[in-house]
């Protein structure tokens, strides 16, 4: 792991990772009077990555523009809107000048080049903790495809008493 930053809240707790090949975020619900405990995790990473099968909610190639969402039966909802795009080199160099300068509140990794392009590759994480949910904004650059993934998850509690059954 390249970065790593650990959230608790009173309903929940969560790890965000940036590995050499994307990012995992672990979020855990603290069990209620309604609600066991639930894990999800989300994994973002190349498609060569070994990943387990069992208990896959979402498994989808980063590919395009795509928006997926699932419920849990503790009633934890988790939406990621993910999308892939190939950008021409300019905007690939600006992109990549605007991530990796200046301070940064997220969790934010430089890459060393892989020697095609003097830039090496940029993953940038924004957090954003509320009382029930956590978003994170991921952006990941390729530089020798001139390509950007950006990841938008959302996890959120339910309301108290709003668990199914």
């Amino acid at each position: 792991m390249h970065q790593t930053r650990k959230i608790e809240r009173d309903g929940y707790d969560a790890k965000i990772e940036v590995t050499n090949c994307g990012h995992v975020v672990t979020f855990n619900s603290a069990p209620t009077a309604d609600a066991a405990a639930t894990t999800l995790c989300e994994v973002a990473t190349s498609a060569h990555q070994p990943l387990p099968s069992r208990r896959c909610l979402i498994r989808q190639s980063l590919k395009g523009s795509r928006t997926e969402e699932a419920t849990c039966r503790s009633g934890l909802t988790y939406r990621s809107h993910f999308q892939l795009e190939t950008v021409d080199p300019k905007m690939f160099w600006m992109v990549g000048q605007q991530l990796g300068t200046g301070p940064t509140e997220g969790l934010l990794h430089r890459f060393d080049s892989s020697g095609r392009m003097a830039l090496g590759a940029i993953s940038y994480l924004n957090i954003e903790t509320r009382r029930r949910s956590m978003l994170i904004q991921a952006i990941h650059t390729f530089p020798d495809d001139y390509a950007i993934v950006k990841v938008e998850s959302l996890f959120t509690l339910p309301e108290p008493g709003a668990a199914s059954a």
